[in-house]
């Protein structure tokens, strides 16, 4: 009978118990993709991938020790539980390290209702090739638009399955079908490049590829013959493809590890303002057909839908079992996990309040100003919540977009940042991170 993910993960377990551990979690996930790649009409690169890879954790008394694999034989097995189970020997004591209590364990998951895997078939590679085709001629045929840098479709299924000896026994399903494509216009010093991926769970949910290669196309022209903006102080709207990363960092600065070690400058805010007065993020882990959707965290807790901020206020942090016993709080079922790592926390889906008017309402209310649609590089103090940033975009005047702005600076505060948001209405609802528009006034611009 050939070894299945359930099987592997039982017998890794059976072996880290024989080989002396007190207790033991492991992971097993199996994994197949395909991508296709086409430049000037031909052909470029077509690869497909197929693995296994198991992961063991060990756990004696309060020490603990993670081995991985690809290699899945028997004799792999009990060498892999016996190397855990000495280097778990010699590891530091951690009286935060253990599984989750029996009683804390996910039950009776419905696991059908997110609908995290598409029951249609895997693309065939002529499907893929055909997809890239079509977005590349579709970029293409933008006036302006002098070559295609790439175009390319993809598709992966994954399986995984975790088990434990604290009884925890689950996995599920997920795929993810793509399309992609870079456009570039201009010769020489002149060129610039924009770009279109998207990517949904279900295939016939993805956007045509004629859409995806026209929308890169239109973006790249529409970035032609840029300027940088005077330095000065200026309102900034940042637009839906990148507004998520302000609340990425917020997630970050109220991420356990973070807030364990003392190093976010959001360690001392729960129940204080972060948010203006009215808006809310929402982690939902249970949304049907998003990527970021699941049902059990990385230490087989149950997800649930939580605020963690409410009208404003700070309201949770996110937590494993380990950041969580660290600060004398409960788990919040965040822990994620690769084959090679112990459990740490990780924030999955969450949602931002919307707001009540159209990005095109917040650029005529903007006046003159900056409309971010790419960020280049990152400088943020986790710690004070300094912030800067390369962007490029759009000068606004007058209430309308002026021109292509290319090569500045944004700094400011984020702290102060997400106080002073204004949300538009235009977040997509495929998105993990479900975020709109996000206006942020008198920010500073380093540009001329």
């Amino acid at each position: 009978m050939p070894d299945t993910i359930e099987t592997l993960t039982a017998a890794l377990l059976d072996a880290a118990i024989k080989a002396g551990a007190d207790a033991a979690d492991a992971l097993a996930v199996a994994e197949a993709s395909l991508s296709i790649d086409v430049r000037g009409g031909r052909l470029e690169q077509a690869e497909r991938a197929e693995s296994t890879e198991i992961g063991l954790r060990v756990l004696i008394g309060r020490r603990q020790a993670c081995v991985s694999a690809s290699d899945t034989r028997p004799a792999t097995l009990a060498e892999m539980a016996e190397r855990a189970v000495a280097m778990a020997r010699e590891a530091p004591e951690d009286p935060t390290v253990g599984l989750a209590d029996p009683g804390q364990i996910a039950r009776e998951l419905d696991i059908a209702a997110l609908e995290l895997a598409d029951p249609a078939p895997e693309p065939e590679p002529a499907m893929l090739e055909e997809d890239a085709r079509r977005a590349e001629a579709a970029a293409r045929a933008v006036p302006g638009i002098t070559q295609i840098e790439s175009a390319g479709a993809g598709y992966d299924r994954q399986r995984l399955f975790l088990a434990a000896t604290n009884g925890f026994a689950g996995g599920y399903e997920r795929t993810i079908r793509s399309t992609s494509c870079v456009a570039i216009c201009g010769e020489g010093t002149g060129m610039e490049r924009d770009w279109c991926h998207e990517a949904r769970v279900y295939q016939a949910d993805l956007p045509g590829p004629e859409e995806i290669g026209r929308i890169a196309g239109e973006r790249t022209i529409e970035r032609a013959a840029p300027r940088r903006p005077k330095t000065g102080a200026y309102p900034v709207l940042f637009d839906e493809r990148v507004a998520s990363s302000l609340i990425g960092h917020l997630l970050s600065a109220i991420n356990g590890t973070a807030i364990v070690r003392g190093a976010s400058w959001a360690r001392d805010l729960m129940g204080q303002a972060v948010l203006p007065a009215g808006l809310s993020l929402i982690a939902e882990p249970h949304r049907p057909r998003i990527a970021g959707s699941r049902p059990f965290d990385g230490e087989g807790l149950a997800t649930a839908r939580r605020a963690l901020v409410a009208d404003g206020v700070l309201a949770g942090w996110v937590l494993d079992l380990g950041t969580a016993r660290k600060l004398g709080l409960e788990s919040t079922a965040n822990a994620a996990r690769g084959v090679s790592s112990p459990p740490s926390p990780s924030s999955g889906n969450v949602t931002l309040t919307p707001g009540t008017r159209s990005r095109d309402d917040l650029i005529a209310e903007m006046g003159t100003g900056l409309l971010v649609t790419s960020m280049i590089g990152s400088t943020i103090n986790p710690t004070t919540g300094d912030y800067s940033r390369g962007a490029a975009g759009f000068w606004v005047e007058n209430g309308q977009i002026a021109w292509p702005v290319n090569e500045c600076t944004i700094a400011g505060s984020l702290p102060d940042m997400l106080r002073r948001i204004v949300p538009a209405n235009d977040a997509r609802d495929h998105k993990s991170h479900r975020v709109p528009s996000l206006l942020v006034e008198g920010l500073t611009l380093a540009g001329d």
